[in-house]
């Protein structure tokens, strides 16, 4: 296993919800610097690294970086700060965390507070807990305090719950949904830069995925790099733990190896040839059924201009958007080998259409 845990560990910890993710994007272009021909920003946010810029077909890989946080909505008199969440929380994981928030002067810990449960009427003990029902204290004694500490009405905020490793090669934090994708993408890159081919490839660590209703960053990059192909790296539910119902979701494992999705956005020619090189490869993975929706980038991306074909590689996650998120360091390598072995397998004369 060659990735840098190193990085992965510094992009996991830079702060960064949907719409506020300039920290881990600088972090990500630091380290795309060391080895990519090119690497820029647009206005939307999105990163972009790319190798062989002259080669073709141009290939598009896209992991998103943004994060689920949270983000500040009023303050009061008496110095305690109320807010809203960014994406899918569950609140029960909220109660009773620490929180960096990042005001204007820099960030500023913080903790969630809640009425302490012996004061809670019989009833409401059995109640899940609401957001509203939750409040930000700073320390601070009044509203001045807060503000002179530079925090603002809408600033974000993210629960410190830096990368900790566990047993064998398996990490937690927060953020592995879906900075891993961003991750991935960049690794895979790397090894092309070393490795050489025909394709083009670039890299895109794509911002706003978590509220992306109307595709976030990943429509607005498609559109502008026009890939022949693409290639997205999200995280997928792992059934390895109890009460997960595998008829539904499929027998996915943390450490099995990547998943490649089939249905809705994902193109059949480039599912094929991912598992042909998955083989190849001897990469262990497992597939997937998405017969709506991946709800993941690859939604955003197979239909711009006049359609790019769309593969989607998944990640086995365990307790997605929790403050604990959990993989294993050889899935995100086995990933990263399986892009660059998909994008080396290609030539000028690759054709995508379904026959």
């Amino acid at each position: 296993m060659s990735i840098r845990v190193e990085f992965l560990e510094r992009l996991l910890n830079a702060p960064g919800p949907s719409g506020f993710e300039r920290a881990p994007a600088r972090v990500w272009r630091e380290e795309a610097q060391g080895f990519a021909a090119r690497v820029w920003t647009d206005v939307t946010g999105n990163s972009m690294a790319e190798v062989n810029p002259e080669g073709r077909p141009r290939v598009m890989m896209a992991g998103h970086i943004d994060e689920i946080g949270l983000q500040v909505t009023h303050m009061d008199d008496d110095g305690f700060l109320f807010f809203d969440v960014i994406g899918g929380w569950d609140p029960q994981v909220l109660v009773g965390q620490r929180v960096t928030i990042l005001g204007t002067k820099g960030e500023v810990p913080g903790v969630v507070g809640k009425k302490p449960i012996h004061l809670l009427e019989e009833e409401d003990r059995k109640k899940p807990s609401r957001v509203k029902d939750l409040w930000l204290d700073v320390g601070a004694e009044k509203r001045e305090e807060v503000e002179e500490l530079g925090v603002r009405v809408g600033d974000p905020l993210v629960l410190q719950a830096p990368m900790l490793r566990l047993a064998g090669d398996r990490i937690a934090s927060r953020a592995i949904d879906d900075r891993i994708g961003a991750f991935v993408v960049l690794e895979a890159l790397r090894l092309l830069a070393r490795e050489g081919g025909d394709a083009s490839a670039v890299a895109v660590a794509t911002v706003q995925e978590e509220i992306s209703y109307s595709g976030g960053g990943a429509r607005s990059s498609a559109f502008a790099l026009e890939p022949d192909v693409a290639l997205v790296v999200d995280v997928t539910f792992s059934t390895d733990v109890p009460d997960i119902e595998k008829k539904e979701l499929g027998d996915h494992t943390i450490g099995g190896g990547p998943v490649l999705n089939r249905g809705s956005a994902n193109h059949p020619v480039v599912f094929e040839k991912l598992l042909e090189t998955a083989q190849e490869e001897g990469i262990p993975c497992t597939l997937q059924a998405a017969p709506r929706a991946t709800r993941t980038d690859a939604d955003a991306i197979h239909l711009v201009r006049m359609g790019i074909p769309t593969g989607l590689v998944s990640v086995p996650n365990r307790y997605m958007h929790s403050p604990n998120e959990l993989v294993s360091l050889e899935d995100l390598d086995r990933s990263a080998r399986l892009l660059a072995a998909f994008v080396r397998s290609l030539g000028p004369d690759s054709d995508f259409t379904p026959r």
